[in-house]
C-alpha cells in the first residue's frame, strides 16, 4: 500500500510541530507516598518534521500513548516517552503535554472532616536533541480578601475566590511532588479553599481570611518567595486571577523567574 506521508517534499520548509491533540486517556501518575493515582488524562504529542517529509504518522502517536497509559509517569518517565517518539518519527525534537485533574485529602480546619479537593494540573516534556525540559504546572484555588477594603470599611471586607497558577522547572532528578507543591501554593493566599465546610470550620475560614488580607500582588510575591526557597528550582513563573467579588472584572497579576 502506498504510503503517501512519506513522500518526499520540495518546498524546503520544516515544521516545528505536528501531531495530535486532545487525546483522552486514563493515566496511572506516581504518588509522593510510593502509590499510584488513576486519572483522566488529556495528551497533547507532537514532533518536528524536518523539510524532506510530507507528513508523519498520526497513528503511532496514540500507540506510544497507548503504551504508557499503562504505566505510572512522572517527569522522568515523560522524558522516556519523548526518547521513543523521536526514534520512533527520526525527529530532532519532541513535545508532550499531559493535562489531568489530581485529588488530595484535605481536612476541615475546625471538625477536621476529611474531603477530596480537585486540582488541574500539567506534565510538560520537551526534548531537542538530548536535551530534556521538564515543566509541572498545578492551578490551586485560594480565597483572597482585599486589604483596602478591610482598611475603609467599618464592617467587614470583600473576598473572593481566586486561582493561583504555577509552572516550574527544576535541576535535571530532582522531583516535586504535588503533595508537597499544593499545600505550599495554599498557603500563600489569605486562606486556603475546602470542599467541606461546617459552621464551626466556616469561622475559622472567613475570620482567618480576614486577619490575612492579600492583593493579588501580594500572593503572587509571597509566592515568588516560596518557589525561590525550593531547592533545585531552575525556572518558574507565577499568576493569579481573582475573581472579584464586587467587580464585574478579574484583578490579576504575573511574575516569572530567571
Amino acid at each position: 500500500m502506498k504510503d503517501v506521508a512519506a513522500e518526499r517534499d520540495r518546498r524546503g520548509v520544516t515544521i516545528d510541530r505536528v501531531g495530535i491533540r486532545d487525546l483522552h486517556l486514563p493515566v496511572m501518575v506516581r504518588e509522593k507516598g510510593g502509590g499510584m493515582a488513576r486519572v483522566l488524562g488529556r495528551f497533547d504529542a507532537s514532533v518536528e518534521l524536518p523539510h524532506q517529509y510530507r507528513g508523519t504518522h498520526m497513528s503511532r502517536f496514540v500507540e506510544i500513548l497507548l503504551a504508557w497509559s499503562k504505566r505510572a509517569v512522572s517527569m522522568f518517565e515523560i522524558e522516556k516517552m519523548l526518547r521513543q517518539m523521536q526514534e520512533t518519527f527520526a525527529a530532532p525534537s519532541a513535545r508532550v503535554e499531559l493535562n489531568f485533574k489530581y485529588f488530595l485529602t484535605k481536612r476541615a480546619p475546625a471538625t477536621k472532616i476529611p474531603s477530596q479537593l480537585d486540582y488541574d494540573c500539567t506534565f510538560e516534556g520537551e526534548m531537542h536533541g538530548d536535551e530534556y525540559r521538564f515543566i509541572l504546572g498545578v492551578e490551586v484555588p485560594v480565597m483572597t480578601l482585599c486589604p483596602c477594603s478591610k482598611e475603609i470599611s467599618e464592617r467587614g471586607a470583600h473576598s473572593q475566590r481566586a486561582n493561583l497558577r504555577v509552572r516550574l522547572s527544576t535541576e535535571y532528578g530532582i522531583m516535586v511532588w504535588l503533595e508537597d507543591l499544593v499545600p505550599l501554593l495554599e498557603a500563600q493566599g489569605s486562606y486556603e479553599l475546602f470542599p467541606m465546610l461546617k459552621r464551626a470550620d466556616e469561622k475559622v475560614v472567613t475570620e482567618g481570611a480576614y486577619d490575612n488580607p492579600k492583593f493579588v500582588e501580594d500572593v503572587v510575591r509571597d509566592t515568588v518567595l516560596a518557589l525561590e526557597a525550593m531547592e533545585g528550582v531552575t525556572w518558574f513563573s507565577v499568576e493569579c486571577e481573582s475573581f472579584e467579588s464586587i467587580h464585574n472584572h478579574i484583578a490579576y497579576a504575573l511574575a516569572e523567574r530567571p
